[in-house]
């Protein structure tokens, strides 16, 4: 992982540990809870989009199987709420290496329409398929999830897991950007036919990461239909999609850890705007317009390059 993730995510950790200790609102527990989950879907993405290159406008349809197959299950046939969780890694692993073993021979903007369509199609499918997903009106009566016999039931239980999960998959997510495959990945992402050409397996690297990718955002999915006992179709359309490249590349095309800060300012921005009212939108179209104007780079970029300046000082202060 590194010394410097390491310490970066001890210091994670203290903040997540901290957080419920200082903060006894509900309301701000229930928004962070939303950006832990958005950010288990940006911290996979970023693998994908930053190291391999390779962009998806696909992965709110994930979201959408992990949420609706653990519906389904729990609410169709009485299934037990963690194996539903885990059959819906199962369908997303099955219907990513399906949807992305043709597609991921596409490159570019001809990449980003094959995905386009398969988020379509899923939204159609969760949309029309009134049986299974009650249809527009969305699919309700989610049971909340359980752990070991202990059901979660409280914004502060939600809290606990998803954060706990999110600093799992950003531990794994970092070991292999330091790997030989985040090598790899990154070559793929450098120059596709340069890494072929020095024996990179490009076709089976870049379909592991777009499964892995995948599977993040069924959990994720998962996680939120429990959490909201409640999944629709809109929640899980072709917009949500973009939404999600949008916090990996306003946080940063550098590294992972541009992707959970990309979330959290896409998650708790718009809340905050509320106090605008009917200008809320206006305003934060507006700001993501100046970010991607005076920030091309991502947010994260501006912290590396803060780091960078920190570490010069102090090189300038012992010499």
């Amino acid at each position: 992982m590194g010394k410097k993730n390491l310490i970066a995510v001890l210091v994670l950790a203290i903040v997540i540990a901290l957080f419920p200790l200082l903060v006894k609102n509900d309301y701000y527990r229930s928004i962070m809870v939303f950006v832990g989950i958005h950010a288990m879907v940006t911290v996979g993405l970023a693998l994908l989009l930053v190291y391999a290159g390779q962009i998806s406008l696909g992965h709110g349809a994930f979201f959408g199987i992990g949420a609706y197959t653990s519906g389904i299950l729990t609410v169709k046939f009485a299934a037990n709420p963690l194996l539903a969780l885990v059959m819906g890694i199962v369908l997303v692993i099955i219907v990513a290496y399906v949807i992305g073993k043709p597609s991921l021979k596409l490159t570019g903007h001809y990449l980003a329409m094959a995905t386009l369509g398969f988020g379509w199609l899923a939204y159609i499918f969760f949309n029309e398929q009134t049986n299974l997903t009650d249809g527009p009106s969305g699919l309700i009566g989610i049971p909340q999830l359980s752990l070991l016999g202990i059901e979660l039931d409280t914004d502060l239980d939600y809290y606990i897991v998803v954060w706990l999960l999110l600093l799992i998959f950003l531990c794994m997510a970092l070991n292999i950007t330091r790997s030989r495959v985040g090598r790899a990945l990154r070559s793929i992402g450098d120059d596709e036919i340069a890494a072929e050409s020095l024996g990179v397996d490009t076709a089976k690297y870049k379909i592991q990461v777009f499964v892995l990718s995948a599977v993040y955002a069924s959990i994720a999915g998962s996680m939120y239909a429990y959490y909201l006992n409640f999944v629709s179709p809109s929640d899980v359309n072709i917009f949500f999609s973009i939404r999600l490249v949008i916090m990996v590349v306003i946080g940063g095309m550098t590294n992972v850890w541009g992707a959970l800060i990309g979330a959290a300012v896409l998650t708790i921005m718009p809340e905050v705007l509320t106090i605008f009212e009917d200008y809320d939108v206006l305003i934060f179209g507006g700001i993501l317009v100046l970010m991607m104007i005076f920030m091309p780079k991502g947010l994260g970029s501006k912290l590396a390059s803060l780091e960078t300046l920190i570490q010069l000082r102090h090189s300038r202060r012992r010499s």
